[in-house]
């Protein structure tokens, strides 16, 4: 039920992610799996804010899918993302609600879960939230998607200053996802020393090359007697 091609992605090294992308993309065998691996090289682009060259890559796979396919679903997603990284969230709703109804009709229930979280991203939060976590109750394979459907439920409450309904996002939030979350609103919520534990966690989990402004904010939180 998983992504057959993110094994391919590592986000860290956008070139190398290109670079198996299009080896993949020379050996698909058929069309719609010509078309996934232009959908995945689409958002490469998109990633780079380079959203032309994306749309043209999702052009390209859109000649190829048949309407019910699984390349026609990835092929809305990639738009959907594509457009709201762009800064049209509108233009990126009915895609993404188009991918996930037609994901969950076909069966290609990993990609109605991505669809129903990118969903919640634009559009009623809490409701598309929500209708991810009955997908995962239902379908217990795809609880990778408890972790990003919390979290960005958490970070809607925390926008909201609705701090403790955040807190309460972020505590069902698998790690690496909550300890940034949880930091931040129990710094607000002025508790500090569950803060401090918090953001040393954070500060454990964070990637190289992690951006410094954030980084200091951490420290921050984690030493509050410095």
């Amino acid at each position: 039920m998983e992504d057959r091609l993110r094994e391919l992605w590592d986000f860290a090294d956008l070139d190398g992610t290109e670079a198996r992308l299009r080896a993949k993309l020379n050996t698909a065998e058929t069309d719609d799996e010509r078309a996934q691996v232009l959908t995945q090289l689409a958002r490469v682009e998109g990633l780079r804010d380079d959203f032309t060259a994306g749309h043209a890559l999702l052009d390209e796979a859109e000649a190829l899918v048949s309407p019910e396919s699984t390349g026609r679903v990835r092929a809305l997603l990639e738009r959907g993302r594509l457009h709201r990284s762009g800064g049209d969230p509108e233009a990126a709703q009915p895609l993404f609600v188009a991918a996930f109804v037609l994901a969950k009709k076909g069966g290609d229930l990993w990609f109605a879960a991505d669809a129903a979280h990118m969903v919640a991203l634009v559009d009623d939060p809490e409701k598309w939230t929500q209708v991810g976590l009955d997908l995962i109750s239902e379908h217990p394979e795809l609880e990778h998607w408890l972790g990003p459907l919390h979290n960005n439920l958490g970070w809607y409450y925390f926008e909201n200053e609705r701090y403790d309904d955040a807190l309460a996002a972020f505590e069902k939030t698998p790690a690496p996802y909550a300890a940034y979350g949880r930091a931040k609103t129990l710094h607000l919520l002025d508790r500090p020393a569950e803060a401090a534990v918090a953001a040393r966690e954070a500060l454990e989990l964070l990637p190289e090359g992690s951006d410094e402004e954030f980084l200091d904010e951490m420290r921050k939180i984690a030493s509050p007697d410095d």
